[in-house]
This record gives C-alpha cells, structure tokens and sequence, in this order.
C-alpha cells in the first residue's frame, strides 16, 4: 500500500497545486485528493458547470414528481469511485467544526443520515469544482481559522517569546 501511494503522489507532481488546494477542504486527505483528481482532472473547464460534474458523478438530486405528488429521488448511476470518494470525504467532514457539520445536522434530522451523506457529497463536489476552477483555497464560513490557530497556540507562544528574551517575565 505504501508503494502504491508513493507511485501514486510521484506521478502527479505536476498537479501538485491542485493536491494542496483540495486537502484544504474538511475530510480530504492526500491520498483521497490524488485519487479524486485521477477521476476528475484539474481541469474543470471540460464539466462546464458543478451541476454537470454531480450529473456525471451520480451525485445529483433526483427530482421526480407528478401531480404534486414526489416519487423517487434516486441518485442516478454515475461514476461510482468519484461517488465511494465523495461520500468518504463526506463522513470525514461531518464530524468537523466546519459548514459541513452544520449542513449535515440540519440535513440528517429531516433525511437521514445515508441520504444527508450523499447531499453533503454533493455540496462538497461543488465546492470542489470552484475550487478547481478559481484557483483558491477552502474558506469556510463557518470557522474562523485564525482565530482558532491563535486560541491553540498563544500560551505556547507568549512562552516562547518570554523564554528568548523578547518579553519580559510576568512578576
């Protein structure tokens, strides 16, 4: 396994941006970006919009009503690796602080929790999609990550700088 993640990070040196722009988003680590881009590409451009890449994934919504009345709501047969990928990343990020956490708690009380997965699925893959396209990283609007990072490491740091010399001791 460890060679077969060696062989699989050696061979996409070149979308190494890419790699780092999706391990940016809550649930995705290294291996799950390289393997999502094996599927997807980088280039986003080939999809035209997110709602044809969750099309071709199988990620989509079904939306099948007559009369008023709703009928199956299927997700569609798509590609079946992106979509195991997609709701891996989706349980991941589930259990993160993150606007994932808290779409997927409003989504499991009314859906439950196997149809509130592939919905998360699905709002990651977009997000994914313009992440790809615009070129930037996860921003979440839920976390302030800064300010968590500085509430984790402050103490560590004031002690630190008292240690060098750079503030003086508190009596």
């Amino acid at each position: 396994i460890a060679r077969f993640d060696a062989r699989l990070l050696g061979e996409l040196a070149s979308e190494m941006n890419a790699l780092a722009l999706l391990q940016t988003l809550p649930g995705v680590d290294a291996i799950g970006a390289a393997m999502l881009l094996v599927e997807i590409g980088s280039d986003m451009s080939a999809f035209g919009s997110p709602d044809r890449l969750a099309s071709w994934v199988g990620v989509c919504p079904g939306n099948n009503e007559s009369a008023g009345k709703r009928k199956s709501g299927r997700v569609r047969k798509g590609n079946l690796y992106v979509r195991r990928l997609l709701c891996e990343f989706a349980h991941a990020a589930s259990r993160t602080k993150s606007a994932f956490q808290s779409k997927f708690q409003s989504l499991i009380v009314r859906r439950g929790y196997k149809r509130a997965i592939v919905a998360l699925a699905h709002k990651m893959l977009r997000t994914i999609f313009f992440m790809l396209k615009r070129g930037e990283h996860y921003r979440d609007s839920a976390t302030n990550y800064e300010q968590l990072s500085v509430q984790r490491n402050a103490s560590r740091w004031i002690k630190a700088l008292t240690r060098f010399g750079f503030i003086a001791a508190a009596a």
